[in-house]
């Protein structure tokens, strides 16, 4: 869409649209829906997002520049917990439009966290009941929308399901509505500020949250050490960087085999992502306290923007 047409009468909007909500509650699933790509990493355990993510879907009318956040979550006294924290706050304030992402059924305080923090906002806030696609009948939520509508005035309630894709068509048209009227901020065929290199290591950590999930801590980050392409081949190196010795162990496995299908499994993803072939060797660190580090953590691409 050029400035001329703009100018023959098709009126243009444009605006940033925070998703928030606790940790593990359907936002990274929800936003890669939205742009029917993956850009933004999932898995079951909490706090999987660490980053702010900018996905960026538009046509011919309007260009929607979604802002994927970490789970908002009880204080901690680690750095890397209060860079995610003050990374939801600082997007609460800089955005147009606020999707607030909830569990059908589900309330507890750590909506009510995200709910206090909303209140810095005088933007309008559009609630999602996601995961509706588990409840047959849809009447029972009726009670439980009603509730939810006493919480706070919202600008609309709307049901959806993230994963199996329900009531998102018509979620778009209506955010596009809410959205101020100007200029694409971003060419029409881009879906993300972020680099190819960022996307490499947060599928790697992905796959590593999602193999060992149960048996790691949050101490694990990934940093990508090379990212070249040579010919019709990506060559990426990953470094996995862990806290303590053990968790080394338990990231190689027996004879390397956990780390082997850990590479198996991101590669496979990346070919997809990068429509190339990919050749990935991982390696893993101990880099002690980098979590609770301020100063390695915005080397490793931390920070609340």
């Amino acid at each position: 869409m050029t400035e001329l047409d703009a100018q023959e009468g098709q009126e243009l909007r444009c605006g940033f649209v925070a998703i928030v909500g606790r940790p593990n509650v359907g936002k990274s699933t929800l936003l890669n829906h939205m742009l029917k790509q993956k850009i933004s990493i999932t898995s079951r355990k909490p706090q999987t997002t660490r980053h702010r993510i900018l996905g960026i879907s538009s046509d011919d009318k309007a260009q929607c520049l979604f802002v994927d956040t970490p789970g908002l979550h009880a204080p901690t006294g680690k750095a890397l917990n209060r860079v995610m924290n003050d990374t939801v706050h600082s997007v609460i304030k800089d955005v147009d439009v606020v999707l607030f992402v909830v569990e059908r059924f589900a309330w507890n305080e750590a909506d009510e966290r995200v709910l206090e923090a909303l209140q810095a906002s005088s933007r309008p806030v559009i609630l999602l009941i996601n995961k509706i696609d588990l409840v047959k009948d849809k009447q029972q939520l009726l009670p439980h929308i009603a509730m939810l509508a006493e919480k706070r005035e919202f600008a609309e309630i709307v049901p959806v399901s993230a994963l199996g894709g329900h009531n998102l068509e018509p979620l778009e048209a209506l955010i596009r509505s809410y959205l101020p009227v100007g200029p694409f901020l971003f060419p029409e065929d881009q879906v993300t500020d972020r680099s190819s290199r960022f996307l490499a290591a947060e599928l790697i950590r992905e796959k590593v949250t999602r193999q060992l999930g149960d048996e790691l801590p949050y101490d694990v980050t990934v940093e990508i050490e090379k990212f070249e392409q040579q010919g019709p081949t990506l060559h990426i190196h990953g470094l996995i960087l862990v806290d303590r010795q053990g968790q080394k162990r338990i990231i190689v496995g027996s004879d390397g085999d956990r780390l082997k299908q850990i590479g198996t499994s991101a590669r496979e993803d990346m070919e997809i992502s990068f429509d190339c072939k990919v050749m990935l060797n991982l390696w893993v660190k101990v880099k002690s306290g980098w979590a609770d580090d301020e100063r390695a953590l915005q080397s490793l691409g931390y920070s609340d923007r």
